[in-house]
């Protein structure tokens, strides 16, 4: 385990270096120059060039790169070039708000797609599977912020008015004591990834259930229940373990759309606000923090993987 742990993390690692990289040389391919953004277009070319020398804009793109990528490993991201603040400090609070509603959703639609998926499989055929079907194909293929502005819609200006429209957070107040803020969003986030993860749940337990072990189960006389929950699940939550992974990496990028539909003060509202000033530090330190949660989320579900299976686990003694 510890061997395959090691091994993971290199490969982690030399997958963040080349997001790392990929992510510098786009922000530095992004239209415009970073000093005119800044100063404006009235600004003289003598206040140009001395912004773009304190910047470091007038050196090499390699000698940029290394600046940055070495402070980037010890946390600092360097100070933003649109309000001269620390980034960390910048989008520390957009952090923790993100953080906040993604976990609230992963809370919310791993264990209710789970269960989504396990009553399709036990209901095969039945009309309560052909609903939960049509309802998952029906929202996989719906966008996010389509889902999102149904949700206004119903909940918030059209039919009902129980939740506000727009997350308006305050930053004096835990972002728990403002859980109505949050609803809609976390909703939103749910009702994207869950049809995927029900469906793989769904499949993966279908094909379970007709092998020959859980056959021979049936054959001992053993009730459904002792064999759809002991002998069938466990080996079935593999697949949705590694699937429910992907989705939540998902999640970390895909919450930008979400909190921009929302106006939800998070890490989406501020990447979308430094592509726009072309804040390159900010930039580079959102995507470099997307990068870093999904191959996270990858190694913990391949940790995951290996202790639900058995078989890997024995091959590992």
């Amino acid at each position: 385990m510890i061997r395959i742990l090691l091994r993971r993390l290199v490969l982690g690692a030399v997958t963040l270096l080349l997001v790392s990289g990929l992510v510098f040389g786009t922000t530095q391919a992004l239209p415009g120059d970073a000093a005119m953004a800044i100063l404006g277009k009235t600004a003289t070319p003598a206040r140009l060039a001395s912004l773009r020398a304190r910047l470091h804009l007038n050196e090499p793109v390699w000698r940029q790169y290394t600046g940055w990528l070495g402070h980037a490993m010890i946390g600092d991201f360097g100070r933003s070039l649109a309000t001269e603040q620390p980034v960390a400090q910048l989008i520390g609070n957009r952090i923790g708000n993100s953080a906040f509603l993604v976990g609230l959703s992963a809370i919310i639609a791993i264990p209710l797609s789970l269960l989504i998926g396990l009553v399709s499989a036990v209901r095969r055929d039945g009309l309560v599977d052909h609903v939960l079907t049509i309802a998952s194909l029906v929202l996989a293929a719906v966008p996010e912020f389509v889902i999102g502005i149904a949700l206004i819609l119903v909940f918030a200006t059209g039919v009902f008015h129980v939740l506000p429209a727009v997350s308006m957070l305050s930053d004096s107040r835990p972002i728990w004591d403002q859980l109505n803020q949050t609803i809609l969003p976390a909703a939103t986030l749910d009702l994207a990834v869950i049809p995927y993860m029900a469906r793989i749940m769904r499949a993966s337990m279908i094909e379970v259930m007709e092998s020959e072990y859980v056959q021979m189960a049936r054959l001992k006389g053993l009730p459904r229940r002792t064999v759809v929950l002991r002998h069938a699940l466990p080996n079935a939550v593999v697949p949705f373990v590694q699937v429910s992974a992907l989705q939540l990496a998902w999640l970390a990028g895909g919450v930008v759309v979400v909190e921009f539909v929302f106006r939800y003060p998070g890490i989406g509202a501020a990447l979308i606000d430094a592509v726009s000033n072309r804040d390159l530090p900010v930039v580079q330190a959102l995507t470099l923090l997307i990068g870093v949660v999904y191959v996270l989320l990858n190694l913990i579900a391949d940790i995951a993987t290996i202790l639900l299976t058995p078989r890997l686990r024995t091959a590992l003694r």
